[in-house]
């Protein structure tokens, strides 16, 4: 299981960050991967990857500016207890091909679904236009008096399970899991009204931004378990409870929240990439890595 929560700007607020993410990866602690990195075969594009053995090079979570004047941003999540007829290809490409290839999120989105062959899978693509910032949009020059106002992005959610592309609205806080937008999982219904509130308080000019990522890494690291949770028994059956919380622990069960990422990209297009990744198989007495990442995107 995995979690995400997104925050992409409208425009309306001028001085605050464009784009603000906090993610969680939950997988079996052993599964070999690497940390996040721009990429050795396209270093326009930055995430870890996977390095399982026959899944090399998939990856959760990546963004990159590829074609160049377009930030993109792709996340995977899986679908629990959902079931998919005739899969031969492993999910892992689906956010790599994304970053790497030239098509828009919608275009992407729906050849995803005709040639559709993978298991059960959310998908969120997020594109931001790379050429704006807060001097303006492009060479533009600002006529006498206006101020320049700065457009969000385009967010989408893909899903094959069932089969759906929905536009998801800018300006607001935004969550997501491992069921369907209709019926979301009380931990990302909590989850996102505590990210919300973080981004209200915290993403205004002059803030302090270290505090910022601290709040936001603390939300990732909230053991507390949402639980009853009707969809989440269905789903997940007698792991549910354990699966509750936005950082999940597995006791004994080699599973879990190993890795927690935030990003956040300001009006002038400057984004940090700010990971913490668990080495070792026991989240309480392995280590934690941090992995910090700039980059000016143009």
């Amino acid at each position: 299981m995995c979690i995400l929560f997104v925050y992409v700007g409208d425009g309306s607020a001028p001085g605050r960050y464009r784009l603000v993410l906090a993610s969680n990866r939950d997988e079996f602690y052993t599964r070999p991967a690497m940390s996040a990195a721009p990429w050795e075969e396209n270093p326009r594009v930055i995430g870890g990857r996977d390095m399982e053995p026959g899944r090399e090079g998939g990856t959760w979570l990546a963004i990159g500016n590829h074609p160049e004047g377009r930030i993109k941003l792709g996340a995977l999540l899986n679908v629990t207890g959902e079931s998919k007829a005739n899969v031969s290809n492993g999910r892992g490409p689906i956010v790599a091909n994304f970053l790497t290839g030239e098509l828009t999120g919608r275009a992407y989105s729906e050849q995803l679904l005709a040639e559709d062959n993978f298991g059960a899978f959310n998908f969120v693509s997020i594109e931001l236009d790379a050429t704006v910032s807060s001097g303006g949009i492009g060479e533009q020059e600002c006529p006498e008096g206006q101020a320049h106002t700065i457009p969000g992005g385009t967010i989408l959610h893909t899903s094959n399970a069932p089969h759906s592309i929905d536009t998801c609205k800018t300006g607001q806080a935004l969550g997501f899991g491992n069921s369907t937008l209709d019926k979301p999982l009380q931990k990302v219904c909590r989850g996102r009204e505590q990210f919300a509130e973080i981004v209200t308080r915290r993403n205004v000019p002059f803030a302090d931004k270290d505090a910022f990522v601290d709040e936001l890494m603390g939300l990732l690291r909230n053991d507390v378990r949402h639980f009853p949770d009707a969809e989440l028994t269905r789903r997940a059956g007698q792991h549910a409870e354990f699966l509750s919380s936005i950082n999940v622990r597995m006791p004994g069960g080699g599973y879990g929240s190993r890795t927690h990422t935030v990003i956040l990209i300001d009006q002038s297009n400057h984004m940090e990439f700010i990971e913490e990744t668990l080495i070792g198989t026991d989240p309480q007495t392995g280590e934690w890595i941090t992995t910090r990442i700039e980059r000016e995107f143009s």
